[in-house]
């Protein structure tokens, strides 16, 4: 699984940018990962939703009832 989000950070991000300095590149490379990643971009693994859709979706999802008989 790391393997693939290091190839897409670079494919998506890295390889597209041309940094002067780590710090550009650390700042920019974060901002991508917390900004986009984590929040917008579709993950095949949660049914191609980001994961803020996902989330969503799962919160609006009415609770498994248990029944109270044993």
């Amino acid at each position: 699984m790391a393997e693939r989000f290091f190839l897409n950070l670079k494919m998506e991000r890295v390889w597209q940018r041309e940094y002067a300095n780590q710090t550009e590149a650390k700042t920019d490379i974060t901002a991508y990962i917390v900004g986009f990643y984590n929040c917008n971009r579709i993950h095949s693994v949660l049914g191609n939703l980001s994961p803020s859709v996902f989330e969503r979706n799962r919160a609006a999802k009415k609770p498994i009832v248990v029944s109270k008989i044993t």
